[in-house]
């Protein structure tokens, strides 16, 4: 299957790198992340290669803003969905479980073929810690309501992040059934929050 080329339109700069991203992850799931070029990304979007390089300037420059692409929509639905839960510590935490395990199970593909694009890359390890910098800051802010007076130190979410993430994969593998994760990561974030919490009425 290839990716039809698609008609030239004049588009502001926001947009056409919403049609450029949006073309390279047609590219990516009908081609794999070897046909991902900035020229093969100009051709199908109908635009040409200089525009390309305008927004991303290297092929790695692109990978990583893919990367960063998927991670923002997942923030995002993490987002509503922990605004949305109610206002105890075990929901909470249930939602969470469930939406980290989701962002992990939707990768399919893609995702993997783009780390493995970018490991040795300086872009890939900007993008990585600006968001797990951003989770951890998005989790102690969920989860103030429930911990102590100190909050929740960074040291534990780290943990919980390096917690989840592993249990996270281990499902993704077929390693762990998917309840069974879920719930492992809810009884992490549990007691980290509530081991908190406990130490700082101590």
């Amino acid at each position: 299957m290839t990716v039809e080329k698609a008609p030239r339109k004049r588009l502001s700069r926001e947009a056409r790198r919403r049609q450029l991203l949006d073309v390279a992850w047609q590219i990516m799931q009908t081609e794999g992340s070897e046909a991902l070029t900035l020229a093969r990304v100009g051709e199908a979007a109908g635009v040409s290669k200089p525009v390309v390089y305008d927004h991303f300037t290297t092929r790695h420059g692109l990978l990583a803003a893919l990367y960063d692409d998927f991670d923002r929509r997942q923030s995002d639905l993490m987002e509503a969905a922990m605004n949305a839960a109610p206002m105890q510590l075990q929901q909470k935490a249930e939602i969470l479980a469930a939406c980290y395990v989701d962002c992990v199970m939707t990768e399919g593909r893609e995702i993997p073929e783009l780390i493995s694009a970018l490991s040795t890359s300086p872009e890939l390890a900007t993008v990585k810690r600006h968001y797990q910098l951003d989770y951890i800051a998005r989790c102690q802010r969920w989860f103030a309501p429930f911990a102590g007076s100190n909050g929740i130190p960074e040291a534990g979410m780290w943990g919980l992040l390096g917690g989840a993430d592993a249990i996270a994969g281990a499902v993704a593998r077929g390693d762990v059934g998917q309840p069974e994760g879920e719930q492992a990561i809810t009884a992490m974030v549990v007691a980290v929050v509530a081991g908190n919490r406990a130490s700082g009425s101590a």
